[in-house]
């Protein structure tokens, strides 16, 4: 009886214990979680515990795909074969003008030994200088834009921001001097016609301006007097003529040059002289073939720094694209 009144033991209910934990108080562990915890702990192996490079690189993978991946687009494309496509245009340009002035300087002789001191003053190596800097800055820009190389990117931007800036700075000089072109330019003819027989690029100068604008001397026709050759008191067959680009019609029978026609044509007066050779001077046809291309001029001048202020923009946006890109690779 007694063992049956032990096992049917009855609690009242001011002496029932709680045993049972209040699972809304966050701060007491709760006895399951401490019997999880413990059979964790059992069942972790020592190979586990070592961190090695695989759960690095899963890590790693893990923060590589929370980061946000940029793709190139559109015109991120756009802007990089442009760019690459200008400069491959402008290349070959600059070849082509490189070409043409050794081509002078080589037909000219102008290596020889006699003639190797005055190369400094040689017209063509204008040509040269030109075409091997614009075939080094576009050929730079033309590799950077094909290459994404930001090295090659930023050279080209800085000189083309210089040219552009030099372009400024001269025009503006230009524009404030414009009184005293002209005398530039009459210290320019004349030296020119001095020298007309002894350097073969001055004298190719001064027919291709007499010719085309079919003027002779600066001011006028007697300014061939300052050439040795065509002076009066010069003792050759030339005393007192012009070169033959200085005729109306210098063309024998309109098929054989002559280059004899102007000879003897300072001895003539102006009434006589018109039918033979130009009366005018170079001077003024230069100015009037400005006052009559200005539109033209500026056109050309404006196109120019627009294409140049294009292509800056361009490299320098292509600049901002790749770094962007790089930031997320």
């Amino acid at each position: 009886m007694r063992r049956y009144l032990g096992l049917k033991r009855i609690f009242l209910p001011w002496s029932r214990r709680d045993t049972t934990q209040n699972e809304s108080s966050p701060l007491i562990p709760k006895a399951s979680s401490a019997k999880e915890d413990d059979e964790e702990r059992d069942n972790v192996t020592p190979e586990s515990r070592q961190v090695g490079p695989d759960n690095r690189q899963d890590d790693s993978r893990v923060l590589v795909s929370n980061q946000p991946h940029y793709r190139y687009s559109f015109t991120d494309y756009f802007l990089k074969y442009f760019l690459f496509l200008c400069n491959l245009v402008f290349t070959v340009l600059g070849l082509v003008v490189l070409g043409l002035g050794m081509w002078g300087l080589l037909s000219k002789e102008s290596f020889a030994q006699e003639k190797i001191g005055s190369i400094g003053t040689d017209p063509m190596l204008i040509l040269v200088s030109l075409g091997f800097v614009l075939t080094l800055l576009c050929l730079s820009g033309c590799l950077g834009a094909l290459r994404e190389n930001c090295s090659l990117l930023k050279l080209f931007s800085a000189t083309v921001l210089a040219l552009i800036t030099a372009q400024v700075l001269a025009g503006i000089v230009a524009y404030s001097l414009q009184g005293q072109v002209g005398s530039y330019l009459r210290s320019g003819m004349l030296a020119a016609m001095v020298h007309y027989q002894d350097d073969l690029d001055l004298r190719f100068i001064a027919d291709e301006i007499q010719t085309n604008l079919q003027c002779c001397g600066a001011d006028n026709y007697r300014d061939w007097e300052l050439n040795i050759y065509y002076n009066c008191s010069a003792p050759g067959v030339l005393a007192c003529g012009v070169p033959a680009t200085c005729c109306v019609d210098p063309l024998e029978n309109g098929t054989v040059w002559n280059s004899q026609c102007g000879l003897g044509a300072q001895l003539l007066d102006e009434f006589s002289a018109q039918s033979v050779i130009f009366l005018g001077g170079c001077l003024g046809g230069m100015s009037r073939w400005i006052e009559q291309h200005e539109g033209l001029i500026g056109t050309v001048v404006i196109v120019i720094l627009g294409v140049q202020i294009l292509t800056l923009f361009i490299s320098t946006r292509l600049l901002e694209r790749i770094h962007w890109h790089k930031m997320y690779m």
